[in-house]
């Protein structure tokens, strides 16, 4: 699926919901509470969650919530993106260039080593 594809759409169903007026402060908090949820799934895949209260998952159902979990991230992160008319494809090249000049063995003084 191609990202300004994406991007157009879950702008579209954020828009059919309401859910695409709150402001970007707002966003932000909804990001971060994903955030902490990506965090929770990684937990129980990695050291398990020790909750006599829940039942233990399948892997399979773990690797799913952090599917979905890094899917409400990535939807966040393009609404805001959305909201300030910034294209997806533009973080992704910005960010590559940025890491490319900082990381550059000239700049690193580290030649050879990758």
């Amino acid at each position: 699926m191609e990202l300004q594809y994406y991007q157009q759409w879950i702008s579209e169903f954020y828009k059919e919901r309401g859910w695409y007026t709150l402001n970007s402060f707002i966003r932000v908090g909804f990001l971060a509470e994903e955030t902490g949820e990506v965090a929770r799934a990684v937990r129980a895949l990695e050291i398990g969650r020790d909750r006599p209260d829940e039942e233990e998952k399948s892997s399979e159902t773990l690797i799913q919530d952090l599917t979905e979990e890094l899917g409400d991230v990535l939807d966040n992160i393009f609404i805001l993106a959305d909201k300030y008319d910034i294209r997806f494809e533009d973080i992704l090249m910005s960010h590559k260039q940025k890491l490319e000049e900082r990381f550059n063995e000239k700049n690193t003084g580290k030649e050879g080593t990758k």
